[in-house]
């Protein structure tokens, strides 16, 4: 298969979801070495769970698939621009490259504005709309101080 192909199964696995009704229009495939090992389509609604969009049901699958939770080597196909929560999602499994049809504009004119979240994230904690407060940070910072000196933690 050729990239054109691979977007394609993204596009198709969107089209898909949408004509079963079980989401929303969004689909993404993971290949490594021109092998679809991860695919995924939006859950949210079908779920009940938020972070179900499909550039992060692919990421669970092929992580799955490969027994790692690092899938360098692997390149990501989506229908659609990645939301924030996917963008940092698709990074910290360390994915080589993005590849994406429609755009962020294209899905905010379908209704999935995600320019709330792209200008929230770089306010100050207490500029946010969700209240934020940090506490009992001397209690909390035990588990950071035992991480920082354990033989058997796994970087990632």
């Amino acid at each position: 298969m050729d990239k054109n192909n691979f977007m394609r199964a993204a596009a198709a696995l969107a089209e898909k979801n949408v004509a079963d009704g079980t989401g929303g229009p969004f689909g993404a495939v993971i290949v490594r070495d021109g092998e679809i090992i991860g695919e995924g389509t939006n859950q949210v609604t079908r779920s009940n769970d938020p972070t179900a969009h499909a550039e992060v049901v692919a990421i669970r699958q092929a992580c799955e698939k490969l027994g790692t939770f690092n899938l360098a080597g692997c390149e990501i196909y989506t229908s659609c621009e990645p939301c924030p929560m996917c963008l940092s999602a698709i990074y910290w499994a360390r994915l080589d490259r993005i590849y994406f049809g429609n755009t962020k504009a294209d899905a905010a004119a379908i209704d999935f504005d995600d320019n709330f979240l792209y200008t929230e994230i770089p306010k100050p904690i207490e500029g946010r709309a969700i209240p934020t407060e940090q506490m009992l940070r001397e209690e909390t910072i035990k588990s950071f101080d035992a991480w920082a000196v354990s033989e058997t933690k796994i970087p990632y």
